[in-house]
């Protein structure tokens, strides 16, 4: 069966308040004509009421009315594109401080950072900050666009100035591939035309690295294949099989596969899906399972191939906090991991992620959108993988069980920052 899965990408747009993320991203969609006639004619409207002149591209995805009336990007903004060889979801981040947590959500399932730089200002706190919740939240590869070259007469040693800046600081934070774009959004140099005006360049597009950029994985080769049992399909005639969603790596019928927190080791018999049956299932892919033997499954419990989670009541992860309430050791919450439920408690604080410097320091607690280490104790067992092995059965959100608002996201484990 093709891996149809694998023409996806989904990057995140990021950096600092006024970079041109948003125009970048309009830019985009209008030049590879992914628009239809009346979403242009309300980005027209939009741009005449604020009197910004024919079009402004940001309108394109600042969809509230308060993102249009201020200028700003507030909630994540996710759009959907194409080109002949690739398919796109582009989550719009946004840049101001405030709304980190809103950046964190955006790029938590993105393959792909796509960094927008005003070169004018060059790599901004802001934007710093941006890329190392990129590289915490697991994202290895980074397109940078080093936008508004028009406003410095696209002079190659300012470009070059910013490149080696981002480069550097990329290396710390442990990016895998960095490439960087001279660009002018507003008037659509190398966003997917190349453009004559930098003669010194010869590069590709915004377009052309997103077409060739290499896609992320949700688990890594070096870890088994993880399914996490959403629901249990009682068949006719008798016997279970077991649905959810494939982590990872791949699944194959004669597996030998391990059901957990149980231990119980049996052989993968057949995979089904509604319309066939498949000889093997890959990452992404929602898929029930029949085991060569009857077990106790249930919901909540994973199926998983050498080698093996950790199943574990108590670990250390990296917490990003979202609640206006600070974060103490001793308070309990609802942890929700893959598909299982579990009060939890924090057992103790082990200190701040300071993004400035990417050094860590004591803390007794968490304010909002801070970013730091805890050890949690669950109830009941969960199992877990590194975060940078697998960010499905490594991440975990914390839940006020009151009001049901998430107030944390979690990573297993903690940053391979070379600073730390």
């Amino acid at each position: 069966m093709a891996r149809t899965v694998q023409d996806l990408m989904r990057f995140a747009t990021v950096g600092s308040v006024d970079d041109g993320k948003s125009t970048l991203i309009g830019r985009l969609l209008v030049d590879t004509r992914q628009l239809f006639d009346d979403q242009l004619d309300a980005v027209v409207q939009a741009s005449a009421k604020r009197g910004v002149g024919d079009l402004d591209l940001s309108f394109v995805t600042d969809g509230l009315r308060a993102e249009r009336e201020q200028g700003i990007t507030i909630d994540v903004a996710y759009r959907y594109s194409s080109s002949p060889s690739r398919k796109f979801v582009i989550a719009d981040c946004p840049g101001h401080v405030q709304y980190t947590r809103n950046m964190a959500t955006g790029a938590s399932t993105a393959d792909v950072a796509l960094v927008v730089i005003d070169v004018a200002a060059g790599l901004k706190e802001q934007t710093r900050r941006h890329l190392c919740i990129a590289a915490l939240l697991g994202v290895r590869h980074v397109i940078v666009a080093a936008n508004k070259m028009d406003t410095c007469g696209w002079d190659q040693e300012i470009f070059e100035r910013v490149a080696a800046d981002v480069r550097a600081f990329s290396e710390t934070v442990g990016f895998h591939e960095v490439l960087v774009i001279p660009v002018s959004a507003l008037h659509g140099d190398n966003v997917v035309d190349p453009s004559a005006v930098a003669a010194w360049y010869n590069g590709p597009t915004v377009l052309s690295a997103l077409e060739n950029a290499p896609l992320g994985s949700r688990g890594s080769a070096d870890t088994g294949a993880r399914l996490p049992i959403q629901w249990v399909l009682r068949q006719n005639g008798g016997g279970r099989t077991y649905a959810g969603m494939v982590a990872g790596g791949t699944l194959r019928p004669g597996d030998t596969v391990t059901l957990l927190p149980q231990n119980v080791t049996t052989t993968l018999r057949a995979i089904h899906t509604l319309r066939e049956d498949l000889t093997e299932a890959f990452d992404s892919m929602s898929v029930d399972l029949d085991l060569a033997d009857e077990t106790d499954a249930g919901r909540g419990d994973l199926i998983a191939t050498a080698p093996l989670p950790r199943v574990a009541t108590e670990f250390e992860a990296t917490l990003c906090w979202f609640s206006d309430a600070p974060l103490r050791p001793g308070s309990r919450w609802r942890l929700k991991h893959t598909t299982r439920s579990t009060p939890a408690r924090i057992e103790s604080i082990g200190g701040l992620l300071a993004l400035d410097s990417l050094t860590s320091g004591p803390a007794d607690s968490f304010a909002n959108n801070d970013i730091g280490f805890v050890t949690i104790r669950t109830a009941q067992p969960i199992c877990i993988d590194d975060y940078l092995d697998n960010r499905v059965t490594g991440s975990f959100v914390l839940v006020d069980e009151v009001s049901n608002i998430t107030v944390a996201a979690g990573m297993i484990g903690r940053p391979h920052f070379s600073t730390l």
